[in-house]
Formats: C-alpha cells, sequence, structure tokens
C-alpha cells in the first residue's frame, strides 16, 4: 500500500545509526530503479498519524530527498514491541553494533516496561547481557551516542576508546571529542590518542584533549619525515651485497690466492657492520613506534597523574562490551542480528 509521509510516525528512527555511504548509494539507486523494497509498518492509535514505522527510515529519507510524497509499506498486525523484536530478530543481513542493540533494549525497557528478564527470554539471551548494555548507554555519554547516531563517530570508537575514557574522566572524553570537532577519526588514529594519553601524566593529558587534532598531525608528519640518505644508502649496502652473493656463489668463479687475505678481512669487517646496522635500525624503529604514542601528550613525568588514572587501557574496559558476533552466536556480545 501507498502511505503518504504525513501519516507515518517515525518514533524509532533514533535507534540506528547513519551510514551516509549507504545512505548515497540507496539514493542513487532508488533514483534509478524507483522504490523495490517497501517499508514495514504497524498501526497507531494516534489518527494524525495512524502508521508507526519499524523498518525502512533510510528508504523514507532518501525518498524525501528525492521529491516524492509517499512511500511504499507493508503493515504488520503486531503491536509496536513485538513488531521491534520480530524484526530484528529476522534481520541478519544488516546486524546492528553492540550500542544499536542497547537502544533498542532501553527503548523497550521504557516504553513498554519490559524488564531485562523479559527482554533475555525475548532474545534469547541472558540477564547479563541485558544489563549490559543497557548499562552502556548510561555510561556513556549522550553527545557521544549522537555522534554515533549521525555517523560521524564509528561504533567500534565508542566502545573500545571514549567508553574506558568517559569512565576514568567525563569531561575529558567530553572535550576530547569537540576538539575533534566533526571530524570522523578512525580506529587507528583513536587508538594513538587513547594510548598517548593514557601515557601522559595530568598536564600531557589536558594538552591532548584541548587540542587532540594537533597530536594527530604532529604524528602524521613524523611518520611521513623523509630520510632519503638512509634509504639510499641501504639500498645501496642491499644491491652490492645482493651482487657479491651472486658472484661468489657462482663456482666458476675462483677467488685469487693474493686477495684472499684482504678478503676475508673486509668479509669480516662488513658482517660486524651489517650486525650492528640491523641492532641500531631495530632499536630505532621500536623507538619511535614507543614514541608515537606519546609525542604530543609530553609524556614526561611531570605532576601527578590525574584521578581515575588506569595504567593500561585493559583496567579502565573491564566490564565494557566486546564487539557484536554472529547473529546466531550465543556467547556474551554475540547477540541476535539487531537491524531496524
Amino acid at each position: 500500500m501507498e502511505i503518504e509521509f504525513q501519516e507515518l510516525d517515525l518514533r524509532y528512527e533514533s535507534l540506528r545509526r547513519r551510514d551516509l555511504g549507504r545512505e548515497k548509494r540507496l539514493l542513487a539507486s532508488l533514483a534509478t530503479a524507483g522504490q523495490q523494497v517497501p517499508i514495514v509498518v504497524v498501526r497507531s492509535s494516534d489518527p494524525s498519524r495512524p502508521y508507526v514505522v519499524v523498518d525502512g527510515y533510510k528508504r523514507i529519507r532518501a525518498l524525501r530527498r528525492l521529491s516524492q510524497d509517499t512511500v511504499r509499506a507493508t503493515c504488520w498486525e503486531l503491536s509496536e514491541a513485538e513488531a521491534l523484536i520480530v524484526h530484528r530478530l529476522l534481520s541478519g543481513s544488516a546486524p546492528a553494533s553492540v550500542l544499536e542493540q542497547a537502544w533498542l533494549l532501553r527503548d523497550l525497557s521504557q516504553r513498554f516496561g519490559m524488564r531485562p528478564q523479559e527482554l533475555a527470554r525475548r532474545f534469547d539471551r541472558s540477564v547479563s547481557w541485558v544489563s549490559r548494555r543497557l548499562g552502556l548507554v548510561r555510561e556513556l555519554p549522550d553527545i557521544v551516542q549522537e555522534r554515533v547516531r549521525a555517523g560521524e563517530v564509528v561504533p567500534h570508537v565508542a566502545m573500545k576508546y571514549l567508553l574506558p575514557l568517559a569512565r576514568a574522566n567525563a569531561e575529558h572524553c567530553l572535550r576530547l571529542l569537540a576538539g575533534l570537532g566533526g571530524q570522523r577519526i578512525g580506529s587507528r588514529a583513536m587508538g594513538r590518542l587513547y594510548a598517548a594519553y593514557m601515557a601522559a601524566p595530568a598536564r600531557g593529558q589536558e594538552r591532548l584533549v584541548t587540542d587532540p587534532l594537533l597530536f594527530l598531525r604532529t604524528v602524521d608528519s613524523r611518520r611521513r619525515a623523509p630520510v632519503p640518505e638512509t634509504l639510499s644508502d641501504l639500498r645501496a649496502a642491499a644491491a652490492i651485497a645482493s651482487r657479491l652473493a651472486r658472484r661468489l656463489a657462482d663456482p666458476s668463479a675462483a677467488i685469487p690466492e693474493e686477495i684472499r687475505d684482504e678478503g676475508t678481512a673486509l668479509v669480516t669487517r662488513a658482517e660486524q657492520a651489517v650486525i650492528r646496522v640491523v641492532r641500531l635500525w631495530k632499536e630505532r624503529v621500536n623507538d619511535a613506534g614507543r614514541a608515537d604514542t606519546t609525542h604530543g601528550a609530553h609524556a614526561g613525568r611531570e605532576g601527578p597523574r590525574s584521578a581515575g588514572h588506569s595504567p593500561h587501557p585493559a583496567h579502565l574496559a573491564r566490564g565494557g562490551e566486546e564487539h557484536p558476533g554472529p547473529g546466531n552466536g550465543r556467547g556474551p556480545g554475540a547477540g541476535p542480528a539487531l537491524t531496524c
């Protein structure tokens, strides 16, 4: 059936995060081929908006951008709560993140008064699985959750780095997010920020959360710093060693007796130099890797550490959420594919 947009109740739109890439592809598909899959709705008691949308929010947004007035829909004869649960359990093609699972569980709990025991039974999970996810939305600052919904923060980044940071120092978590502006930061870059924060003293942490983008620019510039002479010498040394090895491996190429003594001395000298180069190279590379986690955060040891500081990220992440596994898994964190 065709439904006008003004008849739709979009109360569950906030249960899913936006994926700008997918929405662009969907927009192109709808513009070319039209709507192929109907949205899912259930009936509402509100006469002004008689249909509550259960699934299809991306299609609705795309059709509105295409200046359409109606959307094709299928109506399930179920209650809102039942429709949400059934849809999430059946939608295995787009598994929800842990945060999206948590948003749904919170909505079912607050809107329909479902207790953790009932939610666990409905989703075939343990009560602790439900409780951990409900705890996430209580601990993670609202602004972080809004950034996840808007597609500006990757759910993995929010769970692995921003959640433990918020547990340790909620103010610093918010300042770090504000310092990033609207820039979408990947897991690797956020991992460097988090490691630098954990390694820094109180003053270094203050500087890092005030201007995290400066830290990332500094690290990137150091990673891209050219070393033409060193690289040129290494190439030359490798080429000469390879050429000598091929020459010595040729059984028809005899070594004249008059150069053997001097050649042996030079080989010994070259061996010692190569061993030293290998050792120094490994030391410098390892030192650079360690410096990347503290550079820009001024990781000297001045001043006391901030309150709530933990010596290792694992200490902060204890009790946090693991990545959601396959939709049919039954371990904690593997939850059913909760999609909307």
